[in-house]
């Protein structure tokens, strides 16, 4: 009897403890699933570019990447983010690929989340707005989104680059098509003889190291990615659990690389599983500077 009473102690320890960690991990499951991955942050970040043309002084650019729309991504949130960006009234809008997601239910029902991204989209006030494919578009149904997506006011640039211009002055906005799934081609993408600043749209981050070993790589000042999510999933120790090829080596954030500046944008959707931790979506607000 008295065995009995002396393990009751360390049962009900064990109890507890099981308990507790199982209400923490429902717990944290629903903040990640169903608060964190909606809790939109904003980043405003100046770049500072050599030779900048005057009238580009104070430009601002918004990027988004990774919509992902799916069963995952809401519809109602992109269109939140549509109108977060509408009100932040930014001259130009870039979009850094993965519109839908390869193997989504969606597109195995026969349905085609693209036309709705895209729909969406469209009701982006700014009127200059620009996107480059995802390794996801490309794996599901490249032709698809670009059509989905340029029907729809929103050019897709593949292999591309066209002058934004303004006041007499330009830049060169260039877009490459996916490095992981498809055909890059720095040489048609980046101007041989820009004369003015060259911004690149790459999906695939760890390109950089391409576009730094290319002859026309110190053309490219300015390059903006997505693709990794930021991890997603970041814990705080070890970091992001899951990691894509091509996005092993820079994560999220700013990079300086000799001449070229590299930003990657943490993304707006998921994939794999509904959930982000201390990763939140991203809305990038750059404001273009001189050196």
């Amino acid at each position: 009897m008295s065995g009995f009473f002396r393990d009751q102690p360390s049962r009900f320890s064990r109890r507890k403890f099981l308990i507790g960690s199982g209400v923490a991990a429902a717990g944290l499951t629903l903040y990640s699933g169903a608060i964190a991955r909606h809790q939109l942050e904003v980043v405003d970040f100046p770049i500072h570019i050599a030779d900048l043309p005057d009238a580009f002084r104070g430009y601002r650019i918004a990027q988004i990447s990774d919509i992902h729309l799916d069963e995952f991504t809401e519809p109602f949130f992109v269109e939140h983010i549509v109108h977060k960006i509408n009100a932040l009234a930014p001259d130009l809008v870039l979009i850094t690929g993965d519109f839908v997601t390869r193997g989504s239910l969606n597109f195995i029902l026969g349905e085609h989340p693209a036309h709705r991204c895209a729909e969406i989209l469209s009701a982006l006030a700014c009127p200059l707005r620009y996107a480059i494919l995802g390794n996801h578009d490309v794996a599901v149904n490249a032709p698809l989104v670009i059509d989905a997506l340029s029907t729809r006011g929103i050019p897709v640039l593949v292999n591309q680059h066209i002058p934004i211009e303004r006041n007499g002055d330009r830049f060169w906005l260039c877009g490459i098509d996916d490095a992981a799934a498809s055909h890059p081609d720095l040489n048609l993408t980046i101007p041989d003889k820009p004369n003015a600043p060259v911004i690149l749209m790459a999906h695939e981050p760890d390109y950089v190291e391409a576009v730094l070993q290319h002859p026309r790589g110190p053309l490219v000042d300015l390059m903006l990615s997505g693709h990794t999510h930021g991890g997603q999933v970041r814990l705080p120790i070890g970091g992001a659990l899951v990691l894509p090829p091509m996005g092993q080596k820079f994560i999220e954030g700013y990079f300086r690389l000799d001449h070229l500046q590299l930003y990657v944008n943490r993304g707006v959707g998921t994939v794999g599983l509904p959930f982000r931790l201390n990763c939140p979506p991203e809305l990038t607000m750059f404001t273009l500077q001189p050196a």
